[in-house]
């Protein structure tokens, strides 16, 4: 049955911006879209995962999460600052030669640090399992978060692939990739200064 509640809530959070889309969008530029395929899977796979487990232990999930809530951020946030300085090299003279896309098994743990999808696992986790549903209920769910989310992210990676053509010209790529990189840096303040000052 077409749950369409969650396959709105999934698509609408998946395609919005946010670490990984915007890591889709440079790696898509820089690799193009066949090289950005294990990372968008990575993403896609890992948040599968990531949902199944936390909705199969939300509870405890939940009082883990909130023991550690400080250093998920600040795992997540220094993470996003390391790949905004890789971006920033990618852009240097030389700088790319050796540069490999993100692959998936980095970019599934990364769902663990990531902290937009922590909030979207466990929004999805809280607003989406049935009540008194098992691990049968969580991996369906898993399942289906999985394939709403990767047909979502996978418009980044094409938009930034498109947008190769464009950045054809170094001084333009290198422009790109700082402005990618200045974005993963004001990603991670934000975070930061949300978590220091909530609403």
């Amino acid at each position: 049955m077409i749950d369409l509640p969650l396959m709105t809530y999934v698509a609408t959070m998946s395609v919005t911006p946010g670490p990984n889309n915007l890591m889709l969008a440079a790696s898509g530029v820089n690799f193009g879209f066949r090289r950005t395929l294990p990372h968008m899977l990575g993403i896609s796979v890992g948040h599968g995962i990531q949902v199944g487990i936390v909705a199969g232990l939300l509870a405890w999930v939940m009082v883990w999460l909130d023991d550690l809530r400080i250093e998920l951020m600040l795992a997540g946030c220094s993470y996003l600052l390391w790949l905004a300085w890789r971006q920033a090299r990618a852009a240097q003279p030389g700088g790319g030669k050796n540069a490999q896309p993100l692959g998936f098994f980095g970019a599934a743990l990364f769902q663990w640090v990531n902290p937009k999808a922590w909030m979207m696992v466990l929004n999805a986790a809280i607003l989406f399992l049935p009540r008194g549903g098992g691990w049968s209920a969580a991996l369906s769910l898993a399942i289906m978060c999985s394939l709403i989310n990767l047909p979502c992210i996978a418009l980044w990676a094409v938009a930034g692939d498109r947008l190769r053509f464009w950045l054809r010209e170094p001084r333009a790529l290198r422009v790109f990739n700082y402005f990618m990189a200045l974005l993963l840096v004001a990603t991670a303040i934000w975070i930061m200064v949300d978590e220091v000052f909530p609403h």
